[in-house]
């Protein structure tokens, strides 16, 4: 049986990592009808919300690694998900979908160990990564990871570039010659790419990392990720528990959507019950369900989408839990973050209803 290809897909918090693997897949499709791809999704906290709207696509098979970094805390638990994907739904691909503070290089590393010790059950394909061209220039500045993450890598997209103009791409592009490599570059289309520039890519870091693996990983690894990697961004988990029927104040969470600044706050993601849909930034985007129900969330940098969640989503009953969510925030701005929301007026339910809010820091 021939190996199955792995196509690593980085890049920092918000860049649009999902958006561009779920544009994948009609591509495919329409190729080959019985075509499988299978997700290795890598979460940071403990809500897996990005892999619940790969699951609502056609995608064969999702599994999560949540609450850590699968390039290191979580990087041992990486074999066992690989063969319980293969086993389950034999692919004729797996993505793996890191987190944003992923370094791809030792991740490349350990997938290229896994190939050697399983005989050549897998190979790796090649490494993406995508760059949000509109914020780029301002965390690039201050996460060392986003600047390893456009280092190491076969291929960049770059992505949410519509809005900010040739002359911010062009910027960028400077920036990343000044991490003094040589590799292909690709404009997306709101977020879509030729899936043949994403798939089959040269493969050039998966050899180069074979062939020098000992010196890469002591220089990437040891050195770089363990000083400057797990610093970089902080965690909440929050919780708000009440009666069966309970919804989340639309409004106020909303003032949370719209006010939370962009050099503080990287991602939101959350699922909650609401009475009425919160509209999405963006406008044009056309819903007809947008009455009670639960939804899912999902902020990255001033911009969010909400999307209506089927009886069949996963948790889509969890009894009392009428919000669960995920805030990714820049280094030292969990405490002012943890108090703001404990202090009211962003998180709370409709009416009179107080129920209960717990919020944890977790990273």
């Amino acid at each position: 049986m021939s190996p199955i290809p792995i196509t690593i897909i980085t890049g920092f918090l918000g860049s649009g990592k999902t958006t561009l693997l779920l544009s994948l897949l009609p591509q495919l499709l329409k190729k080959n009808p019985n075509y499988k791809l299978a997700l290795l999704k890598n979460e940071f906290g403990d809500l897996a919300i990005d892999s619940q709207l790969a699951s609502s696509s056609s995608i064969s098979g999702v599994r999560e690694l949540l609450n850590g970094c699968i390039c290191c805390n979580l990087v041992g638990q990486l074999s066992t998900a690989l063969t319980e994907l293969r086993e389950s739904i034999t692919p004729d691909r797996i993505v793996i979908e890191t987190s944003g503070s992923a370094f791809p290089a030792t991740l490349a590393m350990e997938v290229n160990r896994i190939a050697r010790d399983t005989k050549g059950e897998y190979v790796l394909d090649g490494v993406v990564t995508v760059i949000d061209v509109e914020n780029w220039k301002g965390y690039e500045d201050t996460s060392y990871t986003a600047k390893i993450q456009a280092k190491y890598t076969d291929l960049i997209v770059l992505n949410k570039w519509e809005g900010v103009g040739e002359r911010r791409v062009d910027e960028v592009l400077d920036r990343v010659g000044d991490l003094d490599v040589q590799v292909a570059v690709v404009k997306s289309e709101m977020g879509k790419v030729d899936v043949n520039l994403v798939f089959g890519v040269d493969g050039g870091l998966a050899r180069e990392l074979v062939e020098d693996e000992h010196k890469t990983h002591d220089h990437v690894h040891s050195h770089e990720h363990g000083e400057k990697h797990q610093s970089e961004v902080e965690v909440l988990s929050i919780t708000l528990e009440a009666g069966q029927d309970a919804k989340v104040d639309s409004s106020k969470l909303e003032n949370l959507l719209k006010s939370a600044p962009k050099d503080e706050v990287y991602r939101i993601k959350a699922v909650l019950n609401a009475a009425s849909l919160i509209a999405s930034s963006d406008t044009s985007v056309d819903l007809t369900n947008t009455g009670s129900g639960r939804y899912i969330l999902n902020w990255a940098f001033g911009r969010w989408t909400t999307t209506p969640m089927t009886s069949s989503d996963e948790h889509a009953s969890s009894s009392g839990v009428v919000l669960r969510m995920t805030m990714i925030l820049a280094r030292y701005e969990s405490k002012k973050w943890k108090k703001r929301i404990e202090g009211g007026g962003f998180i709370e339910l409709e009416g009179d209803e107080k129920g209960t809010l717990r919020v944890e820091k977790i990273a």
